[in-house]
């Protein structure tokens, strides 16, 4: 689905599509969609939003309140949504491989010349070709790659050195493990996963039910099909501690790094260049 098949009817704040039109009569709803999509992740990640904040804290504080952000495996767009709610003189340029959240976010940002959106594989050696721009002054990403193995994230964040500009930051948000201790983690998983069984009790989706409901949805059915070709059920990732984050984007070239925010469970490491 092309931008230009999407006919508008109706506006949300900030003067995005809310719900739009298909050249074949097909309805979408994308601030449902992403909604839909913002609870499902909480399910998962109750301090999402916490996070979300400290890291357009650290924009604020490290790049100013205008930036020109990369938002890396992008999905349906929620850290560029933040982004331009809180600071609407920045821009985004948001890439990701995924049809189906690709569609997501397409429709959500349709109309907003602050929103670019690249289909890009990155683990690609040239997926930096696709991108509008040479360098951008904040690389932003969250809970996302942990779908990659750490030799490739490795190898990634030097790409990354070389598209943040001087004096400009890369934050990664997600799941970082620290597997020296393994009776803390015991016990916080025991406790996350005890709320999440209740939560699952009161209709919370799950990431397989959630996409069973996109298969299902006349717009999204066919890029959620792909989305499958591509990445089978779940990408074969990894989840190293925020110590490695911090010391393999050091080897990458950044200046300086260090956890900016964590949780029982997740990072935010923050590298300046």
């Amino acid at each position: 689905m092309g931008v230009s098949r999407i006919r508008v009817l109706r506006v949300c704040s900030g003067g995005r599509a809310s719900v739009s039109e298909t050249e074949t009569g097909q309805v979408t709803d994308w601030a449902a969609w992403q909604q839909s999509w913002d609870r499902q992740q909480e399910w998962y990640m109750p301090d999402r939003e916490e996070r979300f904040r400290v890291m357009l804290d650290m924009v604020e504080a490290t790049v100013g309140t205008e930036p020109r952000v990369l938002d890396l495996a992008c999905g349906t767009g929620s850290i560029t949504d933040r982004l331009l709610r809180r600071f609407p003189g920045a821009t985004s340029t948001g890439v990701d491989l995924d049809p189906a959240l690709l569609a997501i976010a397409r429709g959500t940002f349709h109309g907003d010349d602050r929103v670019e959106l690249v289909t890009a594989d990155l683990t690609d050696p040239g997926w930096t070709a696709a991108l509008p721009h040479g360098t951008y002054d904040a690389v932003l990403t969250a809970t996302a790659l942990h779908w990659l193995r750490s030799g490739p994230l490795a190898t990634l964040y030097g790409q990354l050195a070389g598209l943040v500009r001087d004096g400009g930051v890369l934050m990664n948000a997600d799941r970082m493990i620290d597997r020296t201790t393994p009776r803390i983690n015991a016990a916080e998983r025991a406790r996350r996963h005890a709320a999440m069984d209740r939560a699952k009790g009161a209709g919370a989706l799950d990431w397989a039910e959630w996409w069973a409901v996109a298969a299902q949805d006349p717009v999204l059915a066919g890029p959620t099909a792909h989305r499958f070709e591509i990445y089978g059920e779940h990408a074969d990732g990894e989840t190293p501690s925020a110590g490695w984050h911090a010391e393999t984007l050091l080897a990458a070239g950044f200046g300086e790094a260090r956890t900016v925010w964590s949780s029982p469970s997740d990072g935010l490491v923050l590298a300046i260049r």
